[in-house]
């Protein structure tokens, strides 16, 4: 019998295997990945951070998670924190790693483990080569995790896109809002409240 032509033989089907959260850790762990590379884990992949051209983190990228910094301290009182650039765990398939985030409690009240959705009110992303996937992909893992608030800072346009109302079945928000430099930003609070910002402060 005369072999098949390379044509003829089936097809090879390539399958990815996703990791979870915990093979994640454990490669962490282990040092197959250095804590602090520019990695995050989004639908069991990892996946390169991207905060602008090139390899660096961009200035201006920068710029705007310093102006979210200063928010830190004026949230203490409202019982909550904000954590920036860091791992939130969103099981079995997703470590994604907000520009900023608004956490219940004290900082050290998730100092043996990352935050989980259940203690996160508002997550943050700052956009410019990362606007795509932090419309798509990042959007769709907040919601389908139940996230309240999800505060988009569009780096092109000069621009703040507040999603609320999560759909978890359908990975989708409810209500999205374009607030331009001279409106008011309503950042949740993990009791319910608005903590009021003015879109400026947040905008390059």
């Amino acid at each position: 019998m005369l072999p098949l032509l390379l044509e003829e033989r089936p097809a090879a089907r390539t399958e990815l295997v996703p990791l979870t959260v915990e093979q994640y850790h454990r490669m962490i762990a282990a040092a197959i990945l250095e804590e602090g590379d520019p990695i995050e884990l989004l639908d069991g992949m990892l996946v390169t951070k991207d905060r602008g051209p090139g390899t660096t983190v961009h200035p201006l990228h920068s710029a705007v998670v310093t102006k979210l910094l200063l928010l830190a301290t004026r949230l203490t009182a409202f019982g909550c924190h904000l954590r920036s650039q860091t791992a939130l765990t969103i099981r079995p398939r997703h470590e994604p790693e907000p520009d900023a985030a608004i956490i219940r409690g004290r900082p050290g009240d998730c100092a043996q483990r990352h935050p989980e959705p259940a203690d996160v009110s508002c997550v943050v992303e700052v956009a410019d080569g990362s606007l795509e996937r932090d419309r798509t992909t990042k959007l769709r893992i907040y919601a389908t995790a139940g996230i309240p608030q999800y505060c988009l800072i569009d780096l092109r346009d000069r621009r703040i896109e507040l999603y609320e109302d999560p759909d978890r079945e359908r990975g989708a928000y409810g209500d999205r809002r374009e607030l331009a430099p001279e409106a008011t930003v309503d950042l949740l609070l993990p009791d319910g409240r608005r903590f009021e910002v003015a879109a400026a402060d947040l905008l390059p």
